[in-house]
């Protein structure tokens, strides 16, 4: 396993002075000066700086084409993907449109272990016998489509029209859809290309609200509040972890807004008021963690060992009684998941391990790794730990009923994992039957019979394409705060502050001195740290080994609520001897 190189992000001391003269925090300052940031306008987004929707290619057509299905009262179904991101974008275009006058809208959600990803033809012939709505006059893909060449021609020969919203990279051949909406398809000059399928989907809703209210529709004044979807677009977004830009940190803050007033003036929506009830969370005090860590996991828990549409039933639900119950059904499928992941876990360490072995010690650039009993689901989940464990980018299989390996791939910063499994494409013609994603996560299928020439085909480009630079892994830190700054209010700031990829949570470097140590559960270590001469409670999760005494630690800063007391304490992150 690859050790830890500390690198220390420097402080623009310009960019500090001037986030301190406008009032930013001491404690805030530093960090948002350590990103890169001198205005706190810039710091905390807010709507009224989202970019402009027209900035979106072909936005304007699917907002008209949106507008005339409307007014002849279309059937109209949405296409959902079956991770957490498909599941709000569903949630959100079905509710959305009915907030703008659409009288017949329903969903769909291909099964992973039956139809695959996106729209595929099988999927087309489904939605054409809809149960509730019948044949649809309109599909409307979330968080998938660019893809769906074969699957929109099977529509269009149907006489059902296709509109396109996604945020995954395009092929060389774009599906032959009414309109497409993607901010990383071609010539699309939007300035932030990192929207989440749920974000593309709000987008479009906000173009369909401004083309209807040209019509007259309504007005300016009565117009249907769009913003109480962004409670649903935060946990999408921060779900499926793209970077963090400015525009997403403006979004994901006001959802996140919501959902903690929500939860304090009742009018949380029940699905979420219940996700959060069963994860143990409190949403007044939701923090984008929370989302990453308890809600978003337990909505993806459906797509991946069941059917995604409980989640989005669960998002959907008007009541509380049948919140509870849905959010019960994907509590109880996430704990079967954690099992399954863990088995799974266990028996990738070993073939990661038998593959250093025969390479004397040292392990393959990339890894590529299979086994005849993984679930097809949780490949992903595996392949995210075998890459954070080892550091190298990593591609799990499962077998699939039709002599099919699908596997799913997370990769490195610096390393462009769908451009990765293009090259491979290109060299070997046959060997990948499809693929699609982007820089750090993408899925293909491959025949059983090729694993050992695909493998053999990714670890050369791998090989070719990354560097040692990438390969040394580095814990960006921050430096050490000034104790007298660290306070439960201060704590507090940090916390409801949209952290994520690409704005990365604060990792603190100081010295310290252990002044009491104990293993808990004989899993955890639990401490007491002198920093800078102030006590803190401290733990280092997963360590069972006792550190030296004087200490170099980088560790994260949270509260503990404990028997009505509120305490600053450090989740260490790594550390050695000072």
């Amino acid at each position: 396993m690859k050790t830890l190189t500390l690198q220390p992000r420097t402080v623009d001391a310009a960019a500090l002075q001037s986030l301190q003269s406008q009032g930013a925090p001491a404690l805030l300052a530093q960090l948002w000066a350590a990103r890169g940031l001198s205005q706190m306008a810039h710091a905390q987004p807010t709507l009224a700086q989202l970019l402009p929707p027209s900035g979106l290619k072909h936005i304007d057509l699917a907002a008209s084409l949106l507008a005339d299905a409307i007014a002849g009262q279309a059937k109209i179904c949405v296409v959902a993907d079956y991770d957490c991101d498909g599941a709000t974008a569903c949630a959100v275009a079905v509710l959305g449109l009915q907030m703008l006058g659409a009288t017949h809208v329903d969903f769909l959600v291909p099964n992973r272990f039956k139809t695959g990803y996106g729209l595929t033809p099988e999927v087309v012939a489904q939605a054409a016998s809809h149960p509730r709505l019948g044949k649809p006059d309109w599909l409307v893909t979330v968080d998938n489509g660019i893809a769906s060449v074969d699957g929109v021609a099977a529509a269009n020969a149907l006489g059902i029209r296709v509109l396109v919203t996604d945020h995954h990279l395009a092929g060389a051949v774009l599906p032959d859809a009414a309109a497409i909406v993607n901010p990383n398809q071609p010539a699309c000059g939007f300035a932030s290309k990192h929207l989440a399928g749920v974000g593309v989907m709000f987008y479009v809703l906000l173009a369909l609200r401004a083309e209807l209210r040209r019509r007259g529709a309504f007005t300016l004044a009565n117009q249907p509040k769009l913003d109480t979807l962004l409670d649903l677009v935060a946990i999408g977004t921060v779900a499926d972890v793209v970077r963090l830009d400015a525009n997403n940190r403006a979004l994901v803050g006001a959802g996140l807004e919501r959902i903690r007033k929500g939860a304090l003036n009742g009018s949380l929506r029940p699905g979420v008021q219940a996700l959060f009830a069963i994860a143990g969370k409190d949403a007044a005090q939701v923090s984008s963690a929370d989302i990453g860590f308890a809600i978003g996991p337990r909505i993806n828990a459906a797509g991946r060992l069941d059917d995604m549409s409980l989640g989005i039933e669960c998002l959907l639900a008007t009541d509380g009684a049948t919140a509870q119950h849905l959010a019960h059904e994907l509590h109880s499928i996430n704990l079967a998941r954690r099992e399954i992941e863990a088995d799974m876990q266990s028996s990738a360490v070993l073939l990661a391990e038998r593959a250093m072995t025969q390479q004397a010690g040292d392990l393959p650039t990339g890894l590529v790794l299979m086994q005849d009993d993984w679930h097809q689901g949780v490949v992903g989940l595996v392949a995210s730990r075998v890459k954070e464990a080892y550091w190298r980018p990593s591609i799990a299989f499962a077998p699939n009923d039709d002599g099919t390996l699908r596997g799913s791939g997370r990769s490195l910063p610096g390393f462009h994992l769908r451009d990765a499994l293009d090259v491979v494409s290109k060299r070997h013609p046959a060997l990948i039957q499809k693929f699609g994603g982007h820089a750090m996560a993408a899925g293909l299928t491959i025949a059983a019979d090729d694993f050992a020439p695909f493998k053999a085909a990714f670890e050369a480009v791998c090989a070719e394409q990354l560097s040692q630079a990438v390969l040394q892994r580095v814990l960006l830190t921050d430096a050490a705060p000034r104790m007298a700054d660290v306070t439960p209010a201060s704590v507090a700031q940090l916390e409801t502050q949209v952290w994520g990829q690409g704005f990365e949570p604060p990792i603190f470097e100081s010295t310290a001195i252990a002044l009491e140590q104990r293993l808990l559960n004989g899993a955890h270590l639990k401490l007491k740290l002198d920093i800078a001469g102030t006590v803190l409670d401290a733990i280092w999760f997963g360590q069972t080994q006792t550190l030296p005494t004087h200490l170099r630690v980088a560790y994260k800063l949270s509260l503990n609520h404990f028997r009505g007391n509120t305490t600053v304490q450090a989740m260490v992150e790594w550390a050695q001897a000072a």
